[in-house]
């Protein structure tokens, strides 16, 4: 990643130097770079898929199970299961 960075000369005040920092940032084109990245996520790995996978096959047949021995409603809050 690039790094922008400006140092304060002579008399320069503090609102040119704010100026010139956001050219720079600008000019290297590191918010658009940035805010492409910023939601993205990393993909999963092949085994951390399966385990999920797993899971929530065990626990749709909980609920199956759970259904057809009527202690759970076929009608959620959801919708239809």
């Amino acid at each position: 990643m690039i790094n922008a960075e400006v140092v304060k000369t002579g008399n320069e005040n503090n609102v040119n130097l704010i100026r010139r920092f956001t050219k720079k940032v600008q000019g290297a084109g590191i918010l658009p770079r940035v805010r492409s990245i910023r939601y993205s996520s990393r993909k999963l790995s092949e085994y951390v898929k399966k385990k999920k996978t797993l899971k929530s096959l065990k626990k749709r047949e909980a609920i199956a199970e759970l259904i057809k021995m009527g202690k759970m409603s076929e009608y959620t809050k959801g919708g239809k299961r």
